[in-house]
């Protein structure tokens, strides 16, 4: 089988909906499994349905309508008769979402977020299952919730991948179209789960992998892997290879164009993962497989914006050696701080997260209980791999240098 996956810049409206039968028929569909994103925005309108849920109840019946709005939109678009069944499947989808909100009793903002944003990508599937039967091609609609079996950590859950495979070997229809969404899964009590912002590409990996897929395709509106993000670095380059290891790496340190967790089921069974647009769908794109690490052979950079830089010190002088270091892990652990980068010295250790959780004052009251704790906010951690003297100049040009680290083919930079 072949996976495709869209993302939702390429069904952000309409035309994107067609562009994507377009591809379909371009590259062809038998034996296809498509992951779809929610459309646009959606789920960062979700996340201000979530918001006002727990913020701002005054605005929540109209941030949901916004929503529906926007889907009912793009179905005007799509469907010339307003009395046709695909607007009362999806008026049902933003019904249940109410109704939610009205019956929850759950006070935990993560488990709320997994049940509210899998909607974008409910409505999303639904909305283009329809429309691709309306152009001729046939298809089989599935809620991938049904498929992949998680544990019950909200926002980013683990794959049960015993249960997953048994799931998706047996019930997967392979001789047909099928379309699903990305991002979702359940746990054992058949709560919606998420696995991870931009996790969809992370589903495609994990129907690839339990069904042997020849290929896996992203469909991006990039031509392929570039070794930078154009919107924050000029004269970014199409990378045309790039062996698994190297793409591990990359997206280890943050590139955005493969999430992290998408490539090591893929790396098991050799699959190969093409990044492709959806613009030309006949450009080769970028092929992530067994074999040269990178070509061309060019400087990548890679940007994470919004971290926190945290210093600690001993307060009587001694050493920050390993009981201390596992201390500071456990509470990081705790308060699910993401590590992006270390350093440490004798009596010194500083550490570059993630406060994906909000857990920041927790941690530092927590911290200042037995080091003297400096931190900087919303500084931006640069990686650049296989620098040269050059690249690292131009990117600390203007910049204040908060911490850098070298080694064999990496460096890390922190500024302000």
């Amino acid at each position: 089988m072949h996976i495709f996956k869209f993302g939702g810049a390429s069904v952000k409206d309409a035309e994107g909906v067609k562009n994507l039968v377009k591809v379909l028929k371009t590259v062809g569909y038998s034996e296809t499994l498509v992951v779809v994103s929610a459309m646009g925005k959606t789920t960062n309108a979700l996340e201000e349905v979530i918001y006002n849920y727990f913020n701002n109840t005054k605005e929540l019946q109209s941030s949901i309508q916004d929503v529906k709005k926007y889907h009912n939109a793009i179905l005007l678009d799509l469907f010339d008769n307003e009395n046709h069944p695909v607007f009362n499947t999806v008026s049902n989808f933003f019904n249940d979402l109410t109704v939610f909100f009205e019956r929850n009793k759950s006070p935990d903002y993560n488990f709320v977020y997994d049940q509210v944003v899998g909607f974008g990508e409910l409505v999303s599937t639904s909305i283009i299952s329809t429309y691709l039967e309306t152009v001729g091609i046939k298809n089989n609609w599935l809620d991938v919730r049904e498929f992949i079996k998680t544990d019950n950590f909200n926002r980013n859950a683990k794959v049960d991948w015993e249960k997953t495979q048994d799931i998706i070997t047996n019930k997967t229809e392979k001789n047909i179209l099928n379309i699903t969404q990305g991002f979702l899964g359940s746990d054992a009590n058949n709560f919606t789960t998420t696995l991870g912002r931009e996790g969809s590409d992370y589903t495609a990996a994990i129907f690839a992998y339990c069904l042997n897929a020849e290929s896996v395709t992203i469909w991006k509106d990039v031509p392929g892997v570039l070794n930078a993000d154009p919107r924050f670095f000029e004269n970014a380059k199409l990378l045309n290879q790039i062996s698994y290891r190297e793409a591990i790496e990359l997206a280890f340190y943050g590139a955005s164009v493969i999430h992290p967790k998408t490539l090591q089921p893929l790396q098991r069974k050799e699959i190969p993962l093409y990044v492709k647009s959806f613009l030309n769908p006949k450009d080769t794109g970028t092929c992530v497989s067994k074999g040269v690490d990178l070509e061309p052979e060019t400087p990548c950079f890679i940007v994470k914006k919004n971290q926190v830089l945290i210093s600690l010190s001993s307060l009587d002088f001694s050493f920050i050696v390993e009981e201390n270091i596992s201390k500071i892990f456990n509470l990081l652990h705790l308060y699910k701080m993401k590590v992006d980068m270390i350093q440490n010295s004798a009596i010194s250790f500083s550490v570059c997260v993630d406060n994906n959780y909000n857990n920041l004052e927790k941690l530092l009251q927590h911290l200042k209980a037995k080091f003297k704790v400096t931190y900087h906010e919303n500084v931006s951690l640069y990686t650049i791999r296989h620098y040269d003297e050059k690249s690292i100049q131009n990117l600390e040009q203007n910049k204040s240098v908060l911490m850098k680290q070298l080694y064999l083919d990496t460096v890390q930079i922190v500024t302000k």
